[in-house]
């Protein structure tokens, strides 16, 4: 089980790892959603840790269509992170239908080739959760979808984890649960889908605000719980 925590400076990444995360997403504009970080950030957190830093590739905060001229900023960012040090990339792409948008997605593939990559909760913002994970399956690439299965929140969709995962099968990329898992219902959510990887944002800080900087404490309960699990 892996432990994945969003971060948004140095500090924060510093507290994640020293708890016991196991990887970090390194983003910007955490109240919006996730957005690219600056390449100073980048630069800091790839050299300081020896924990995993995926960076979020997301130019602006309006939804998950991007324009050409969008593309090649992302095209950009994701030169930047791997001259910077990091693992991979977090992307997320869909047309004006509510599709992938496999021609982008290509696109930004391309150039993250060495690169571990991960795909966002922009699945969740998908016209048809399944129909999506079909063809992300096609990509090998992508090692992994950050998702609450379509729900607002992941413990409400037990059912649609177990779906996709009998689609992606032990080949397809994992699935890795995120938004409104915390302390009080990880249990319960793990008894029902034994995941392989959690992602955790407002759970493990203070008073569980964005606001407010990473929590050691909860981190540490939550490796506890999920260990146990």
């Amino acid at each position: 089980m892996k432990i994945e925590v969003i971060a948004d400076s140095l500090e924060d990444a510093f507290i994640a790892e020293k708890a016991g995360a196991d990887r970090i997403e390194l983003v910007a504009g955490m109240l919006e959603g996730g957005l690219t970080p600056s390449y100073g950030i980048i630069q800091q957190v790839c050299q300081a840790l020896t924990i995993p830093v995926q960076v979020m590739i997301r130019p602006h905060s309006r939804g998950f269509v991007y324009s050409s001229k969008d593309l090649q900023v992302m095209i950009k960012d994701i030169e930047q992170c791997k001259k910077l040090g990091a693992t991979g990339v977090v992307i997320g792409v869909l047309n004006e239908s509510g599709k992938i948008d496999e021609g982008a997605l290509q696109e930004l593939l391309h150039a993250s080739v060495g690169l571990d990559v991960t795909f966002h909760r922009a699945l969740d913002e998908s016209r048809d959760l399944f129909e999506a994970m079909e063809v992300l399956q096609q990509y090998p690439q992508i090692r992994r979808v950050l998702t609450s299965g379509g729900k607002d929140t992941a413990i409400k969709a037990v059912n649609e984890f177990r779906t996709m995962q009998k689609q992606v099968g032990h080949k397809g990329p994992t699935l890795m649960a995120g938004a409104g898992l915390s302390l009080d219902n990880i249990s319960e959510f793990l008894a029902a889908f034994p995941a392989k990887e959690i992602h955790f944002g407002k759970a493990v800080r203070h008073d569980s605000s964005y606001e407010k900087p990473i929590d050691t404490e909860r981190i540490k309960k939550l490796k506890s719980l999920v260990k146990s699990s």
